[in-house]
């Protein structure tokens, strides 16, 4: 460990990744939110920013990274196609949650000040500016596309040979599955799903004379996008189904003259609630996820082209006033833009990043337990493949001297290789348990699914409580050594899913520590049986002892401040919104302690506020990879980064669900060189970063680094694919230090 410098400092990349150079934060910090003349009593609702918004401003910083043009162009269509995604979930959550709030007529008023009724109106007008700058940006991003030869035609740019190319898909991939639906007194007004597209069509008989409306539902199974043959080797040309579907109106409605048409998509309520007293939670569910496709719609979007009497007569058989309605000028369903990523244009994408394996796991042979044994081992994941996970639990599953294997599965993939080791281990007379999360919204069918299949093996699965969603990551696995039982444990900042541990920054930690694991194994038995832990020797946990942890940290730092010692925090979480922990950092703030906040989404504290938050700064990373590992540093009475601070990992953001009802942890890291890694490299370069950075002022606003368009701009997650880390290099860090001495 290098000596501390007197400030908050940052790490500058040299050739060598261990090695760090000093430069203070105020070199490398955007603070114009400093001198900020907003005035308002400390104490009141204001200290706080709304949550809702905040989370808008998270989404608007998604697509912004779409006018990025830092990154290659199918990124920027990729992040757009995000924001889209994050912002139809919004509103089948946080919206319709706000609306059932008004409807029910609740007037208490948020942590903020601002009642159910009056967020839902700065909502909308946020929400609608957002999807107005989606439409304008996927005009942007569809003039470079055509300059690049990749088009998105509508049916009046094909071709007689496109015709004839269409004529066939239709005939044999489309008509087969389109049922259209008329709409009269004889057909009422059909259920439309959530997320489903539905064409309108205002049809005249010509034989009657009779004007009617029909619609036709498109079925998710149709392909969004049908790619043309090409005119040209770099002539691609993609047509949506819509207009596809509109050539051949006269398939659909034969002796009928279509005097308007346009295309609407619904968003239902998709949240769910939990019946305390269920006897059977997985029935609960399998039934909720029924109801959640028949939810309340929320939210309505129109093509422009939508003739009004037809939108009017749809909103009236739906119930809908205009303030559930947004007219889109451009293309519907922007979250499916991701499906006009092309593999064979790879110099549109990011260079392919392959991520290192730990080379302490290959100095012993690939034997996970004997590295772990050695000492502590962190994984930076995705700059660190997730394959040292599933090499963990499937050494586990095929090692005869393992006994018992315990894991919590949140979030996981449909092929998922963490349960086929599960289901191994079990079939191979091993004593396993699983618990499986139910409540891991949006991916509880998943787990339903997962779960049967697991019981079917022979794992016991358990599914945790009704009334506490369990969101730590955990395995422990209990070996035979030496006639005697050890514990091995892995605790993880994210799930235990291979496909987004390629995108997602997390951490993972493997250790053989004996009071890790009797503190593992209690929390599996609180999850299991509900006995509540006692005198954990070194984990924290929600809902029990979590929150008093973090809060003593915060309470030592004022104390070394008052007493005229250095006072230093750094935090890195996903979201902040905790009323308690907010105030706490306000008053270390008050105190003279210095605060650094890594927060990628949501934020409800102001910093920079005179008098309230002058000692607190604010940054946002945005950008190829999605920030998603939570850290907690206290300097413990030193300048950070120091070898005697106290430094933690975490499943938990400082959210109040997190804090008071998930099973969550927050995990010492002691050992002295996973302790640098994480505190010197990792948070040191988070902090220096500027390619990606934003900086966040009082009034909740968002300001890019001043940096982030220097061709030299640090970039961490640059960083982090050039350099190893230090926890896992095994003997070439001996060789490196060795040479260093000599």
């Amino acid at each position: 460990m290098s000596t501390p410098s007197p400030n908050p400092s940052v790490a500058v990349a040299n050739d060598d990744a261990t090695d760090i150079s000093r430069v203070t934060t105020e070199d490398v910090v955007s603070l114009a939110h400093q001198g900020s003349n907003l005035s308002f009593d400390p104490a009141s609702p204001q200290r706080f920013l709304n949550r809702e918004i905040s989370w808008l401003a998270f989404n608007r910083r998604v697509i912004e990274e779409a006018q990025n043009r830092r990154h290659p162009l199918f990124e920027r269509v990729r992040f757009l196609s995000i924001s889209a995604s994050n912002l139809d979930e919004f509103y089948m959550v946080r919206v319709a949650g706000l609306m059932g709030m008004v409807r029910a007529g609740v007037t208490t008023a948020s942590s903020d000040g601002l009642t159910p009724a009056e967020q839902l109106a700065k909502v909308d007008e946020t929400a609608r500016a957002l999807i107005g700058d989606q439409q304008r940006i996927w005009g942007e991003l569809h003039a470079e596309l055509r300059n690049e030869g990749i088009s998105v035609v509508t049916d009046e740019e094909i071709g007689p040979r496109d015709r004839e190319f269409l004529d066939r898909q239709f005939a044999d991939q489309i008509f087969p599955v389109l049922t259209p639906l008329a709409i009269d007194p004889a057909h009422p007004f059909p259920f439309i799903p959530n997320l489903g597209f539905t064409i309108a069509v205002q049809l005249t008989n010509k034989r009657a004379n009779k004007s009617f409306s029909a619609l036709i539902p498109v079925p998710p199974q149709l392909k969004r996008f049908i790619r043309l043959p090409d005119a040209a080797p770099k002539d691609v040309r993609i047509i949506p189904l819509e207009h596809v579907i509109a050539l051949y109106f006269h398939r659909l409605f034969p002796g009928h003259e279509v005097s308007g048409w346009g295309m609407f998509r619904l968003l239902r309520d998709s949240d769910v609630e939990i019946e305390e007293e269920a006897e059977d939670l997985v029935l609960l569910f399998e039934t909720l996820l029924k109801r959640r496709r028949r939810g309340s719609v929320i939210h309505m979007k129109c093509s422009a082209s939508m003739p009004e009497t037809l939108r009017q007569f749809i909103a009236e058989h739906l119930d809908l006033d205009d303030s559930e309605i947004v007219i889109v000028e451009n293309l519907m369903g922007l979250s499916d833009l991701s499906k006009l990523i092309l593999p064979e244009r790879p110099d549109l994408l990011f260079k392919p990043y392959n991520p290192r394996f730990p080379e302490r796991i290959r100095d012993h042979g690939g034997d996970c337990f004997a590295a772990i044994r050695e000492k502590d081992l962190i994984v930076h994941h995705p700059f660190e493949s997730f394959d040292t996970v599933v090499q963990f639990i499937r050494q586990a599953a095929a090692d005869p001297d393992v006994v018992a294997i315990k894991q919590t599965l949140y979030r996981t993939s449909s092929d998922s290789p963490i349960v086929s080791a599960l289901v191994e281990a079990a079939e191979s007379g091993k004593s396993v348990t699983a618990l499986v999360e139910l409540k891991a919204r949006f991916d509880e069918a998943a787990n339903i699914k997962w779960a049967r299949d697991l019981e079917r093996a022979g794992v016991q699965v358990v599914y945790g409580f009704i009334a506490l969603k369990t969101h730590a990551k955990i395995s422990l696995v209990v070996r035979r050594e030496g006639g005697q039982l050890a514990t091995y444990c892995h605790f993880g900042t994210g799930n235990y899913h291979p496909n987004t541990a390629k995108i997602y920054t997390d951490l993972s930690l493997f250790s053989a520590e004996p009071a890790l694991g009797r503190d593992a194994a209690q929390l599996f038995n609180f999850i299991t049986g509900y006995a509540e832990p006692v005198a954990l020797e070194k984990l924290a946990m929600s809902p029990l002892t979590l929150r008093g942890r973090l809060i003593e940290g915060i309470q030592q730092e004022i104390m070394h401040a008052r007493a005229g010692k250095p006072a230093h925090i750094w935090v890195k979480l996903n979201s902040l919104v905790d009323p308690g922990m907010i105030d706490g950092l306000y008053r270390a703030s008050q105190a003279g302690v210095k605060i650094e906040l890594i927060v990628r989404g949501i934020c409800c504290l102001r910093p920079g506020v005179p008098g309230l938050s002058d000692n607190i700064r604010v940054k946002s990373i945005v950008g190829r990879f999605l920030e998603h590992g939570r850290i907690v540093c206290f300097g413990n009475g030193r300048d950070l980064p120091h070898k005697d601070a106290k430094v933690y990992i975490s499943s938990a953001d400082w959210m109040p669900r997190n804090l008071d009802r998930r099973v969550e942890t927050l995990v010492p890291i002691e050992n002295p060189t996973v302790h640098q890694q994480v505190l010197d490299q990792i948070m040191v370069a988070q902090l220096k970063d500027q390619a990606q950075s934003w900086y966040m002022e009082p009034d909740g606003r968002y300001v890019r680094d001043s940096h982030s368009e220097d061709s030299d701009a640090f970039s961490a997650h640059t960083y982090f694919m050039t350099n190893p880390s230090l926890s896992g290099r095994g003997r070439a860090l001996k060789m490196q230090n060795t040479a260093k001495r000599r």
